[in-house]
């Protein structure tokens, strides 16, 4: 049997009702592996509970799933080294410095300079997304202030280039991840389906896009524009009855006392990373080609990068980041050894959630695959629903998904389990269809007023959070209904 019919799609159907419901996207998708773990036992609720926590150890068994979530882990401890020792201090220093001289040299042209600052920072910060938007929000809101600026403006900024950034520039968990439910979908080379998908992710680049067109002409829509108005006229960056949230209140480990700050403490080590992650990908890959003796240089550097191994490479590059900090921090006498053991296990712990919902993540996405709901649903639609037409519905579902729970990840999770074998049984482009997941994943994450995104875009930038989402709003529907044209027509290209 290909599928199981209806009770194939029951536990990503229920995954997403229960997500969406209760707002838990963990306990949801924990359920969603229960149901179908006990379709697959025949109705057998004792055996379909031990199959699913069996299903759960049985994500280990895959060296790539493994490797994935111990990047993902030990992304926090590289956040948690480079704010203690502090490199992110020193790095909002130079910031704030070289803003210093730009302002003395063009006072006219300040407002837009400033906030064109606060866009590069935010791409240049790409290893996650919290870290982009902490750091954008703690730079620039004194100077936004001072400016007359509008909070508003600032978390409209932090929040549309942190996620896209993220997931634009893959050096980072997003695309350890990414590429980790593309192999838990049988495809055989996730990084190149990957990078064939990006240039198709159209909503990261039109929320970018956005933001710069917004900065460079100073015309605003909607409730920013008022906002923009009562900051000019009245000197107010927030509203009277605004309730703002304080970046204080944010889970961020301050420096350590004492230590002087140094952005190189921060540069170093993310360059670390992101150097590695090709070196990683060529070493791995170059086992894999049959005759590179045959190949010209550039060739050869291509093929053996596209035969590489995504999660070796994100592995070894975020170890060599941690040793290269490791050994600085040392030699700057900044940390002991048991305060570099004690910072490791503090930054892995708090992304244990992270690591868990990757393991779910994988998980339920093997599941779909031994109930064939990919292929189920492909079925269904092949009888209404033109293949022309299947990234938009894919893009505007993950969208409805994210904005709903409020996560980017977990819509990742469901809608590749369903898409990718859809695409595959409809013969539909399938980089076209990841990349129609990913930007509708970003797209309703983005919106979402309970998204840890824009909430966080709240906190970092001391805005009132209702402000935020609406004065937001308006921008990313736009980007989004572009994004959603944008795929109708690349259905009939591709």
């Amino acid at each position: 049997m290909e599928h199981f019919g209806f009770w194939s799609l029951l536990p990503p159907l229920l995954a997403i009702v229960l997500a969406i419901k209760t707002r838990q996207v963990f306990l949801s998708l924990f359920f969603g592996i229960w149901i179908g773990w006990v379709v697959l036992n025949n109705g057998h609720l004792f055996h379909g509970t031990l199959a699913s926590i069996d299903a759960l150890v049985n994500v280990f068994k895959e060296p790539g799933n493994t490797r994935t979530i111990m990047f993902s882990a030990l992304v926090g401890a590289l956040i948690t080294y480079i704010q203690r020792s502090g490199g992110v201090d020193g790095f909002i220093q130079y910031v704030n410095r070289f803003l210093q001289k730009v302002e003395k040299r063009r006072k006219g042209n300040s407002r837009r300079t400033v906030q064109l600052m606060a866009w590069a920072t935010g791409v240049v910060i790409f290893v996650e997304s919290s870290i982009n938007v902490l750091t954008v929000g703690s730079i620039y809101r004194p100077i936004f202030d001072r400016l007359k600026i509008p909070r508003e403006k600032l978390a409209y900024i932090a929040d549309s280039i942190s996620a896209p950034t993220c997931i634009l520039i893959p050096l980072n968990a997003w695309g350890a991840y990414i590429m980790g439910l593309l192999l838990a979908q049988g495809l055989s080379n996730p990084f190149k389906i990957m990078l064939y998908a990006y240039p198709l992710n159209f909503y990261p680049f039109l929320a970018m896009t956005a933001v710069l067109v917004v900065i460079l002409t100073q015309k605003d829509i909607g409730p920013m524009k008022k906002a923009e108005r009562r900051a000019r006229e009245e000197g107010k960056v927030i509203a009277d009855n605004a309730v703002p949230m304080m970046s204080n209140e944010i889970v961020s480990m301050a420096k350590k006392e004492g230590v002087v700050p140094r952005a190189r403490n921060m540069l170093i080590p993310i360059a670390t990373m992101v150097f590695m992650m090709p070196v990683g990908l060529f070493y791995s890959g170059w086992a894999q080609l049959s005759d590179p003796g045959s190949m010209s240089p550039g060739k050869l550097f291509f093929e053996a990068i596209g035969q590489g191994s995504g999660s070796k490479a994100v592995l070894w590059a975020v170890l060599s980041a941690l040793l290269v900090a490791a050994v600085m921090y040392r030699t700057q006498k900044i940390f002991k050894l048991q305060e570099l053991i004690d910072l490791l296990f503090k930054g892995v712990g708090g992304l244990i959630p992270l690591a868990l919902l990757m393991m779910l993540a994988f998980a339920i996405g093997k599941l779909c695959r031994e109930l064939g709901t990919g292929i189920y649903v492909a079925e269904i639609a092949q009888q209404w629903l033109s293949p022309h037409f299947v990234p938009v519905i894919i893009f505007l579902v993950s969208c409805f998904i994210a904005f709903s729970t409020g996560t980017s990840w977990g819509t990742f999770a469901i809608m590749l389990a369903i898409a990718i074998p859809m695409a595959q049984s409809m013969q539909v482009h399938i980089p076209l269809v990841v990349g129609a997941v990913l930007g509708g994943g970003v797209f309703g994450d983005h919106c979402s007023p309970i998204s840890d995104t824009t909430i966080i875009s709240s906190m970092a930038s001391a805005s009132d959070h209702i402000d935020h989402v609406k004065t937001q709003l308006p921008y990313a529907l736009m980007a989004g209904t572009v994004a959603a044209l944008f795929y109708l027509v690349a259905g009939f290209v591709y």
